[in-house]
Parts: C-alpha cells; sequence; structure tokens
C-alpha cells in the first residue's frame, strides 16, 4: 500500500525542513504538524526571498501554497 503524501510528511515531524512555495518565496523551520490537507505548522520559521531574509517565529501553511517540501534527510515532492 502506498503512503499518502501527508504521511509521508508526518516522518519529518519535529526536524527541520525547507518549502519552496508558488510565490518564490523560501521559508525554513521546524515542522511541528501536518494534516490530510497539507496545511503546515513551522516552529521558529524564517522567510527568504530574492530581496530580504526575515524570522517569523511559527506559522501555519495552507498547503495548496507548497510546490516542494525538503529536509535534510531525503527530499519529499509535493505535487499541486
Amino acid at each position: 500500500m502506498v503512503d499518502s503524501p501527508a504521511h509521508l510528511v508526518e516522518r519529518l515531524l519535529s526536524q527541520r525542513v525547507t518549502l519552496l512555495l508558488k510565490d518564490a518565496r523560501q521559508l525554513s523551520g521546524k515542522l511541528l504538524g501536518v494534516d490530510e490537507h497539507m496545511n503546515l505548522v513551522l516552529e521558529d520559521a524564517d522567510e527568504t526571498t530574492a530581496d530580504v531574509s526575515r524570522h517569523l517565529g511559527r506559522v501555519v501553511l495552507r498547503g495548496s501554497n507548497v510546490v516542494t517540501l525538503y529536509s535534510s534527510q531525503a527530499p519529499v515532492a509535493k505535487s499541486g
């Protein structure tokens, strides 16, 4: 049986991940949670754009905005 994308991402809970978003922003932080819609919660998140980097703290991201999720272990791609 094939795991759903949310179950694959659940394996990365409590690890530092990097997300590429549809609007070309990059967020990195510790993954605290994920639901069946791939909505994500990051702690100690940092945002990087072409122009600026800033610390955001805890953020909740709508899953449909995430293009790709990377971890230091292995990449987990989310198509959407």
